[in-house]
């Protein structure tokens, strides 16, 4: 399933790629790294930055550390099992936080996106991504794009823009710390 996930995301995540601001030296927090492709695309984005990759799952954190052996050999990446509520991560550390396709899977959305909002520096930046059906098969609140809109302005965050591909229907929301 993680390597299906892998394949099947790839363009999704490029575009939503376009769709944010990177910079050569980021600190970037995946969360829910899944199979590690997702690392793999943002390492390439911030080439001379640090990656960090979350996962719930002990097989999926396996797998992301498998696919970027190399990244993770010379201390560029960083995997490990974590749950968002609860992240183990200093104050104001990350320029990007990325969530594609897991924030449905979450325990506690709201509190999820208030440890990723306590990690992230000023001015940093977290991009939720998914497929809409998705958002809406999995989740009985937060389920239109103005709701976890209102959910990140409540915890904080501003700028927040939603942009979305209606050809693929995937949605990309962003919030700006």
């Amino acid at each position: 399933m993680l390597g299906i996930m892998n394949s099947a995301h790839t363009e999704m995540n490029k575009w939503a790629f376009e769709q944010m601001t990177f910079r050569e030296n980021m600190k970037i927090l995946d969360i829910g790294c899944g199979g590690g492709r997702t690392i793999q695309l943002l390492s390439k984005q911030s080439p001379n930055g640090k990656i960090y990759g979350i996962d719930y799952s002990q097989q999926a954190v396996n797998n992301s550390i498998k696919a970027n052996k190399r990244d993770v050999a010379t201390g560029k990446v960083h995997i490990c099992q974590a749950n968002v509520i609860d992240l183990a991560f200093p104050n104001n550390y990350f320029d990007v936080a990325t969530a594609f396709q897991t924030h449905y899977f979450w325990p506690d959305l709201e509190n999820g996106v208030k440890e990723v909002y306590r990690v992230l520096k000023p001015e940093g930046s977290f991009s939720i991504v998914a497929e809409v059906y998705k958002i809406n098969y999995h989740m009985d609140s937060y389920n239109t794009k103005e709701e976890i809109e209102q959910c990140l302005k409540r915890i904080g965050f501003n700028k927040i823009t939603i942009i979305e591909n209606k050809t693929k229907k995937w949605i990309c929301i962003k919030g700006i710390k």
